[in-house]
């Protein structure tokens, strides 16, 4: 078993999501099998934020006229760490994604995974199911 944790920047860059997520994240960590972490723009966004990312191609919200569930808090992105750098492999954010997983199934909070998305797959996107 491996025993990850969670750098110092990687907590900071969680500040302004549910407090579920933060739970979720914590014990992915301890129960993943590829190390991961959270950049700076992974949890909460502001509309400018957002709008930049829109712009850049990396989301499909604007910030604006379709908001993104960074800007409510409800959305968590992360990387995987493999080999002592970030991995954007779509193989090692499945695996991330399991972890997700099974923590939501501990917790009991219902979760999607960008990864599983028709339209648009986005591997490093975790975000909270409304109920």
């Amino acid at each position: 078993m491996h025993l990850y944790r969670l750098s110092n920047s990687s907590k900071t860059n969680r500040e302004g999501i549910d407090p579920r997520l933060i739970k979720l994240s914590d014990l992915a960590i301890k129960m993943t099998i590829v190390d991961f972490g959270h950049g700076k723009t992974a949890g909460f966004r502001t509309a400018i934020q957002q709008n930049k990312l829109f712009k850049d191609n990396k989301s499909r919200a604007d910030g604006y006229n379709k908001l993104s569930y960074h800007q409510s808090g409800r959305a968590l992105d992360f990387y995987a760490y493999v080999d002592g750098k970030a991995s954007w492999d779509k193989g090692h954010l499945a695996q991330v994604a399991a972890a997700f997983f099974q923590a939501a199934s501990i917790k009991g909070y219902k979760i999607i995974w960008g990864g599983l998305w028709k339209s648009f797959q986005d591997y490093p996107h975790i975000q909270l199911v409304d109920d």
